[in-house]
């Protein structure tokens, strides 16, 4: 494989800073004797926003979102969540939290209505109405084991658990990983009208890009613990593009580099494809024929950023610029 090094802006449509956001990290880090789950990990959710936390297997997003919730403690760096420590501060900021974990804990000898009664006892801002009304509205009997119910029922339970708590921010760990496509369905469209419903700020993990593109306006990706790229998802949209074209026309390559950093580019025996930032989106390049410029789908656009090596340095945490890497393959490097 070659690759080319090119800097880039880390951060892409992002509000308001000067309002509290969600969620603020900085050089968060997590170690377990010599080995480190999570490092040196600064990122910022804004407050209101639906977001897609995506990285690979190993990136430390589950670390990441232990943190959040109180879990775990630092290493190092801190966590904050609108504005406060979960580790310190716990008794006024975890109940603002709701969180579902990946394999949805409840416990299983219990009925549905003795996990509604625990929560009414755990949860000062407990709102038995909405919980009630959730489950009866997927027809999940109240007076069944929780055992005894299908992995999206329990899925929907934790779900409705976490949202009866009233909470400004929801954190869900891979909540549909598990779910067959129908109950994934079920279960995002329950998160939508919750969102609309409430107001509550989101940040769901998944590896599912298209069931992220139904219910989250807001990408962060994690990569080694990083932030690669983050952002409102129509303007990391609006900002992306493929470009493809005939392979060896450097003039053409040439113009491109002026108009758009290349993250990806993928080459064939005839054909170069490229994904590609635009600097300008309302000025893209002129391409001659036969090249061609379209949308990329966020699918695309998130595998070129995750290929990435790390860059040999990472910024600090108040520098606004990172410094990714072009990662380019041709078939001569594929063996």
């Amino acid at each position: 494989m070659t690759l080319t090094p090119t800097s880039l802006p880390a951060t892409v449509g992002h509000a308001d800073t000067a309002a509290v956001p969600a969620i603020a990290t900085r050089e968060l880090g997590k170690r377990y004797g010599r080995s480190w789950a999570l490092r040196d990990c600064t990122l910022t959710l804004p407050a209101g926003r639906v977001a897609a936390l995506v990285g690979p297997n190993g990136a430390g997003k589950t670390t990441l979102l232990h943190l959040l919730v109180g879990l775990l403690t630092p290493s190092a760096g801190e966590a904050l969540v609108f504005g406060q420590n979960p580790a310190t501060q716990a008794k006024s900021v975890l109940p603002r939290i709701g969180f579902v974990a990946q394999d949805h804990p409840l416990y299983k000898g219990f009925t549905v209505a003795d996990m509604l009664m625990m929560g009414r006892r755990l949860n000062p801002h407990w709102d038995d109405a909405i919980a009630s009304a959730r489950l009866r509205k997927l027809a999940i009997p109240l007076d069944r084991r929780v055992g005894k119910l299908s992995g999206g029922q329990q899925a929907q339970v934790s779900l409705a658990l976490a949202l009866a708590k009233r909470p400004d921010l929801l954190i869900l760990d891979e909540p549909v990983a598990s779910l067959d496509p129908l109950a994934r369905r079920d279960f995002l469209r329950t998160l939508s009208s919750a969102v609309e419903e409430q107001g509550v700020t989101v940040l769901l993990s998944s590896h599912i890009i298209a069931d992220l593109e139904q219910v989250c306006d807001y990408l962060i990706i994690l990569a080694e613990s990083q932030e690669r790229l983050s952002g409102a998802i129509p303007a990391i949209q609006g900002a992306h593009r493929l470009i493809t074209g005939p392979r060896g026309d450097a003039a053409t390559l040439a113009g491109i580099a002026a108009h758009a950093t290349v993250i990806e580019e993928h080459q064939t025996l005839r054909q170069t494809t490229l994904l590609a930032r635009l600097h300008d989106e309302m000025q893209p390049p002129n391409l001659p024929m036969p090249w061609q410029i379209t949308e990329a789908p966020l699918e695309e656009i998130v595998l070129a950023y995750l290929g990435q090596p790390l860059p040999a340095e990472s910024p600090s945490a108040d520098e606004e610029m990172s410094a990714p890497t072009t990662y380019t393959t041709t078939t001569e490097d594929i063996r």
